[in-house]
């Protein structure tokens, strides 16, 4: 997948490294449900298991100037019977590269790669409660509120309550082919 300035691909074994820095950042862990202190060996263990199970989808970002990471997607509740999906966690965990755009722009390449070549029906994503920067990005792409999960998630040994969005294949098309994308 490729855009104006980025360049999503499969995850390899080599971006488990950065993952890993990534994800005992406070930016990152404070809206994800990820444990602080996460070590090196637990990001791998469950990336590896995550990889072997076909409901699961990893995605490394790539600036394209560069050709370094930026960022990662994850899918999972992949579900060809229904065909839907979850995005369950999409972040860019370079600091320096955060309030770019680059977040959406990639949230806007997973959806239409999600639409247009593996031809689902609905995609849903959440966060958790007081994620304004979150909450603004999912609606400004045309996902709607469907909810609130409560308790939903755990992270630190805390329950979160996650509010429960979604976007389906006519809503999506509809707003590319009005340009309100």
């Amino acid at each position: 997948m490729e855009s104006k300035n980025l360049i999503i691909k499969k995850t390899c074994f080599g971006d488990y490294e950065y993952f890993a820095v990534w994800e005992t950042q406070k930016f990152i862990t404070e809206f994800l449900s990820i444990n602080e202190n996460k070590s090196y060996e637990e990001t791998v263990r469950e990336s590896i298991i995550w990889e072997q199970d076909p409901t699961k989808l990893q995605y490394t970002i790539y600036e394209k100037e560069l050709g370094k990471p930026i960022g990662r997607i994850y899918l999972s509740r992949v579900d060809p019977s229904t065909d839907s999906l979850d995005i369950t966690r999409l972040y860019i965990g370079n600091d320096e590269k955060r309030g770019k755009g680059y977040g959406e722009e990639a949230l806007r390449l997973i959806l239409e790669y999600c639409f247009m070549n593996l031809h689902m029906e609905r995609v849903s994503i959440d966060h958790h409660t007081g994620n304004k920067i979150a909450s603004n990005l999912f609606l400004k792409l045309g996902f709607q509120y469907e909810g609130i999960t409560r308790n939903a998630r755990k992270r630190n040994g805390k329950y979160h309550d996650l509010n429960l969005m979604s976007i389906l294949r006519a809503e999506y098309f509809e707003r590319v082919h009005s340009k309100r994308y």
